[in-house]
C-alpha cells in the first residue's frame, strides 16, 4: 500500500512538470465483464474485468499529453456510501487499434486528414459482495477547446465510471458495437449506428445524457474522485437532448440507438449516449459513451438522397391519399441507380429509373432504399421510410344561426381507414381558432369567411379543407330621431328587414310594416320601438324618436369641437318642422365660402381644403322656403374649438 502510494505521488509531481494539456481526448466508455465468484473463508467475491476505452485525436493531439494517458487511474468507490474502497495507479493499456474513418475516402474530393486511435486500459477486481454495488471511475483533463455546445471545455474534463451491480445482481454490462464516427459531413443525412450488445440477453433502450465533468486544467490527471459526479453546462441553443443543430434534427432512436439526422452547422459538439439495461422489466445498469462529433463541410464525390417530405423521423412520405408514390431522386454524382421498395420477401420491388413511381398493395410501413451508382468503387446509399395509410379526407358542416353574436356550430365530418381522428385546427376566419373538435363559434361582424379545418389521424395522415361561411351583415335601424310641428304627420321607414312590428301603437296607423304614419294633434315627446326580422331568420329592434313641438324652427350650437372625440364635431342646424332647406353655407372671417350644403343630413365637419380649419369665428346663413311657401333666410355666427 505504501509503494502504491509512493507511485501515486510520483506521478502527480511528474504530471505537474509536463502540464500537457490532454486536449487530445475526444471520448470514452467504461465497461465490465463477469468472470464468476471465488470465496475467501467467510467472504464472497464477484470477479470483475473492467475495461475502459478511451479514444485520442493522434493527428492534433500532443505526444506529451499522449504519452501521459499511460498508465490510466482507477477509482473504486461504494455505490451506497460512495466511501473509497481502493485507488489503481498501474493499469497499462492493453491495446490500441486505429479506428477507421467510416468514409471512403477516395469518394470524397477534400479528404480531411483524420487520425483516432482507441486505447483499453483493463483491470480485474475480486470485490466484496455488498448490498450497494461498486463504482469505478476514471476522470481526464481536458476536452478539445474548439468544442462548441458547452462552456470552458478547454479547462474541464471528463469523467467515465462504471457501475457494478449489487450482490443479488451478476451482470455483464452491454457493449457498444461501432466506432464512434470521426468526420461528419455538413448538410448531409447522419445514420450512425450506435446500439450496443448485451451478453446476458438484457432488454436494451438509448438516449442522449449529460456528459460529465472531471479533471481540471489545475490538474489535469488525478486521482478519482468519489461519486456523484457533477454534469457539463451547454450554451444555447444546445443541450445534453440537442447536442447539435440538424434539420431534420438530429435523434437518437430509443429502440435500435440509431442516430439520424442532418446536420446544418459547423463545428465540434461534444455528444453522450446512455445505454439502459433492463431484466425482467426493471433497470438494472447503464453505460454511457462520449464522443465527438466533427461536422465539417465534405465534398462528396457522390451523395445519395431523397427528400424528407414528412415530419416524422427518415420518413420520405406519410400518404393518406392512394397507394402509389412518386419519388424524388436528389442525389448528386450518380449515373446508375437501384431503387429497392422495402416490400417483404417480394421480387418486384426494384427499379433502375432515377425517379420512379410504385403503388404499393397494402397499408404499412415500408422501408425504401436507394443505392447510388451500385457496383462502382464510390457507391452511396441511402433509406428512407414510406407510410401508406389511404384513405383520410378532412370534411365539417355547419348548422345554426347565421347572424351576428349568433352561435355556429361547426361538425367534424372527417373520414379515415385508420381510426381514431385524433387532431383538429379550426381557424374561423376572424382571427379566432381552436383545437376541439366539434366548436360553436360567434361571428361580431357580417361578412363571408373561409373556415378551415385541419384534422390528422393517429398515423399522422393531414388534410385541409376550406367552406365558406357567410354571416348576414343584420344592421335593424328604425330611422333617425325627428322633430316635426303638431298638427302634422310624418311617415317612418325603417330598414333592414323583410318584417317590421312597432310599438307601442300610440298616433300610428299601423304597427306592422317598415313605414307606419304618424299624426301628433299636440307637443311632447314619443319613443317607439321595431322588431326587425329578416329573410335568414335574424331578429334584433331599433329605436326612434318623435318630438312634437309648436312652431317651426332651426336651432344650431353657438360652438363645436371637432376633435373626433364624437362629441359635438359636426356643426349642422336642426330643423323642426322643416323637410328640406336650399342651401346651408359657412364663411370665415374673410368671407371665403368653407363649407356648402343642401340638406339637413350632412354638416361642417371643421375642414377647409381638406386641412382643419383654424380656431376662431365663423358666419353662417341657411336659404329655406317655410311653411306657407315664402322664401325666409337665417344667419348667425359659431365657434370653432379644439
Amino acid at each position: 500500500m505504501i509503494r502504491n502510494w509512493f507511485a501515486i505521488f510520483f506521478v502527480s509531481l511528474s504530471l505537474s512538470f509536463f502540464q500537457a494539456r490532454a486536449s487530445h481526448i475526444v471520448g470514452g466508455e467504461m465497461t465490465y465483464k463477469y468472470l464468476g465468484d471465488s470465496t475467501a473463508g467467510p467472504l464472497k467475491f464477484h470477479i470483475y474485468v473492467v475495461s475502459l476505452s478511451i479514444y485520442e485525436d493522434c493527428f492534433n493531439g500532443q505526444v506529451e499529453a499522449i504519452a501521459q494517458d499511460n498508465p490510466a487511474f482507477f477509482g473504486v468507490f461504494d455505490a451506497g456510501s460512495h466511501a473509497t474502497i481502493r485507488i489503481d495507479t498501474n493499469i497499462f493499456f492493453t491495446s490500441a487499434v486505429s479506428v477507421p474513418a467510416n468514409f471512403n475516402n477516395s469518394c470524397v474530393a477534400n479528404i480531411p486528414p483524420v487520425c483516432l486511435l482507441k486505447k483499453t486500459f483493463v483491470k480485474r477486481y475480486a470485490l466484496p459482495v455488498n448490498a450497494a454495488g461498486y463504482v469505478v471511475s476514471y476522470q481526464r483533463c481536458c476536452r478539445n477547446n474548439q468544442v462548441m455546445n458547452i462552456l470552458d471545455p478547454g479547462d474541464n474534463g471528463s469523467t467515465y465510471y462504471c457501475t457494478i451491480p449489487p450482490e443479488q445482481i451478476t451482470n455483464n454490462s452491454a457493449v457498444f458495437t461501432n466506432y464512434p464516427p470521426q468526420i461528419i459531413c455538413l448538410n448531409n443525412p447522419l445514420f450512425y449506428d450506435n446500439s450496443a450488445t448485451d451478453a446476458d440477453g438484457d432488454s436494451l433502450s438509448y438516449g442522449f445524457s449529460p456528459a460529465l465533468l472531471g479533471a481540471t486544467d489545475a490538474n489535469i490527471k488525478p486521482i478519482p474522485s468519489p461519486p456523484p459526479y457533477d454534469t457539463v453546462k451547454y450554451i444555447t441553443p444546445f443541450s445534453s437532448k440537442v447536442p447539435m443543430t440538424g434539420f431534420p434534427a438530429i435523434q437518437i432512436d430509443p429502440v435500435t440507438g440509431q442516430i439520424t439526422g442532418t446536420p446544418n452547422r459547423l463545428g465540434r459538439y461534444l455528444v453522450t449516449v446512455y445505454c439502459n439495461e433492463y431484466r425482467d422489466g426493471i433497470l438494472i445498469n447503464t453505460i454511457k459513451r462520449e464522443f465527438q462529433f466533427v461536422v465539417t463541410s465534405c465534398t462528396k464525390v457522390v451523395v445519395a438522397d431523397m427528400p424528407q417530405y414528412s415530419t416524422e423521423p427518415n420518413t420520405y412520405i406519410v400518404d393518406c391519399e392512394d397507394y402509389t408514390v412518386h419519388f424524388v431522386n436528389t442525389s448528386t454524382g450518380g449515373f446508375n441507380y437501384h431503387w429497392n421498395f422495402g416490400l417483404p420477401e417480394a421480387q418486384a420491388d426494384t427499379s433502375g429509373t432515377f425517379q420512379p413511381t410504385f403503388t404499393y398493395p397494402d397499408t404499412g410501413t415500408f422501408e425504401v432504399k436507394l443505392i447510388v451508382n451500385p457496383g462502382s468503387t464510390c457507391p452511396d446509399s441511402i433509406s428512407r421510410f414510406v407510410k401508406i395509410y389511404p384513405k383520410f379526407h378532412a370534411d365539417f358542416s355547419d348548422s345554426g344561426s347565421y347572424c351576428l353574436g349568433a352561435s355556429l356550430s361547426f361538425q367534424d365530418l372527417s373520414s379515415a381507414t385508420i381510426k381514431p381522428i385524433n387532431s383538429w385546427k379550426w381557424n374561423f376566419g376572424d382571427g379566432d381558432s381552436i383545437f376541439s373538435q366539434n366548436p360553436v363559434h360567434t361571428y361580431t361582424f357580417g361578412g363571408t369567411y373561409n373556415v378551415i379545418l385541419i384534422s390528422g389521424n393517429i398515423k399522422n395522415c393531414v388534410d385541409t379543407v376550406v367552406k365558406q361561411v357567410m354571416i348576414d351583415n343584420f344592421r335593424p335601424f328604425a330611422g333617425n330621431d325627428t322633430v316635426i310641428v303638431k298638427d302634422e304627420s310624418i311617415q317612418f321607414n325603417a330598414t333592414g328587414g323583410v318584417s317590421y312590428t312597432w310599438s307601442p301603437a300610440d298616433n300610428l296607423d299601423k304597427v306592422k310594416g317598415h313605414d307606419p304614419v304618424g299624426h301628433y294633434p299636440d307637443t311632447g315627446q314619443y319613443v317607439y320601438y321595431v322588431h326587425v326580422g329578416n329573410e335568414y331568420g335574424c331578429e334584433g329592434d331599433d329605436t326612434l324618436k318623435v318630438r312634437v313641438v309648436s312652431l317651426a324652427s332651426f336651432s344650431l350650437p353657438t360652438g363645436f369641437t371637432p376633435n373626433g372625440d364624437g362629441r359635438n364635431d359636426i356643426f349642422r342646424p336642426i330643423a323642426a318642422g322643416y323637410s328640406g332647406i336650399k342651401y346651408f353655407r359657412v364663411y370665415n372671417r374673410w368671407g371665403q365660402e368653407v363649407y356648402y350644403s343642401t340638406t339637413l343630413e350632412t354638416g361642417w365637419d371643421g375642414t377647409y381644403n381638406n386641412k382643419q380649419a383654424d380656431i376662431g369665428t365663423y358666419y353662417w346663413e341657411i336659404s329655406f322656403t317655410d311653411r306657407f311657401g315664402k322664401d325666409s333666410f337665417l344667419k348667425g355666427d359659431v365657434t370653432l374649438i379644439r
